[in-house]
């Protein structure tokens, strides 16, 4: 039976997939979630069109790694079939462990990070395939000798951030977001098992940089994105600790409080998690919470009503924070509200030097980390923006 559709999708026209196995997962429940995962958590706040998913990324990079093999296997790079295979289906689980919004909620439920929840699930998913995903952990592991692969799958010019890159400049509208993603693979090709970038795509390498620099400071790192993202955060931290909602939305999944989150039934437990399960308890919390922080919280997110945001590139000032946390109580009257006063730090690196550098082929045969080509200073240094969220008063 052909199994084999044609997806329809905005940034690359119609796509297809070459495994059928590929057909397989996507069918899969623990796939299908990604439909209910925003990609860039609570970004449409600022950009109302940023209302794409995981779903649509993790198609969209599996797509540019059948264009990645394929560039490399006609510059002669030996990639089998089953390598091939293993690879794309790694691209295309890579984000499955995400939690609901994204980053947003990454590790409040669980002290583990995505990844380590993505690799539950390529095991869990293993054992229902008998083994058809055994390379396809290796390559996302970093466990296979062809270390290229994996490169493609995580590493500063993989398929995930070229589609990432696109996909979110076209759905928010930023168009400095945009890079060259067809040109960039182009020039991909393979020495010492390292990924390259031939030497006449190092302006695209460069463009590359800076739009996932800007990326970082427009969209995922707006002040009013940290705003929402971290009055989400608060919310769901009071939420889980207080035993009064706890009590009153029994029957909801379980994963919204506190538990263990490597239990056996964590898989079908995640299945049904996603946005919905938080949105849905924000609207209960207005009509089931007794707890007045709760509320405004959750009515301040539903209606958009959102915390002011100072940020600045020097530490803050401690006698500002402390003078902020004491009108914030004398405004609201309760001491609990203090903790509406939420300080804390974001950190951008455009460019790492060291294992993970992208290397590029000189005419002359050579490899060179891209940090010592001359005429390009990209180097590792981290900028890091300090921001006071607070409600305005």
């Amino acid at each position: 039976m052909n199994k084999r559709k044609i997806f329809n999708d905005p940034v690359y026209g119609f796509i297809s997939f070459e495994y059928d196995i590929l057909y397989d997962l996507i069918e899969e429940p623990i796939f299908q979630r990604l439909r209910r995962i925003k990609q860039c958590g609570l970004s449409d706040y600022v950009y109302p069109g940023a209302l794409h998913t995981r779903f649509h990324h993790a198609l969209g990079a599996t797509h540019l790694m059948q264009l990645a093999i394929q560039v490399l296997r006609q510059k002669g790079v030996m990639i089998s079939h089953d390598e091939a295979e293993g690879a794309c289906i790694a691209i295309l689980l890579h984000d499955s462990g995400h939690a609901p919004f994204s980053h947003a909620l990454e590790q409040i439920f669980t002290s583990r990070n995505h990844e380590s929840i993505s690799l539950d699930i390529f095991h869990y998913l293993n054992k229902k395939y008998h083994g058809a995903l055994d390379l396809a952990i290796r390559i996302f592991t970093d466990q296979y000798p062809n270390r290229f692969l994996h490169q493609l799958v995580s590493g500063q010019l993989d398929m995930d951030r070229m589609d990432y890159l696109n996909r979110d400049s076209y759905f928010t509208g930023v168009a400095e977001g945009i890079i060259g993603y067809d040109r960039i693979i182009k020039m991909l090709d393979v020495r010492d098992d390292k990924l390259v970038v031939e030497e006449k795509g190092i302006y695209s390498i460069e463009k590359f940089l800076i739009a996932r620099k800007i990326m970082y400071w427009q969209v995922y790192l707006h002040k009013t994105v940290i705003a929402a993202e971290q009055m989400l955060r608060l919310f769901m931290t009071e939420a889980r600790r207080d035993p009064q909602l706890k009590e009153l939305v029994q029957g909801v999944n379980p994963l919204l409080f506190p538990g263990q989150p490597d239990r056996d039934d964590f898989i079908p437990d995640f299945i049904a998690f996603d946005d919905y399960d938080i949105v849905g308890l924000l609207k209960r919390s207005l009509r089931l919470s007794a707890n007045p922080l709760l509320t405004f919280l959750s009515t301040s997110l539903l209606e958009r009503n959102l915390f002011k945001v100072i940020t600045s590139f020097d530490p803050l000032n401690q006698d500002m924070l402390a003078s902020l946390r004491e009108r914030i109580v004398q405004h609201f009257g309760d001491e609990a509200f203090s903790k509406l006063l939420i300080v804390g730090s974001e950190t951008n690196t455009s460019y790492r030097e060291g294992v993970e550098e992208i290397y590029i082929l000189k005419k002359t045969g050579e490899i060179e980390p891209f940090s010592r080509m001359a005429g390009f200073n990209h180097s590792q240094q981290e900028l890091t923006k300090y921001f006071v969220c607070h409600p305005r008063m």
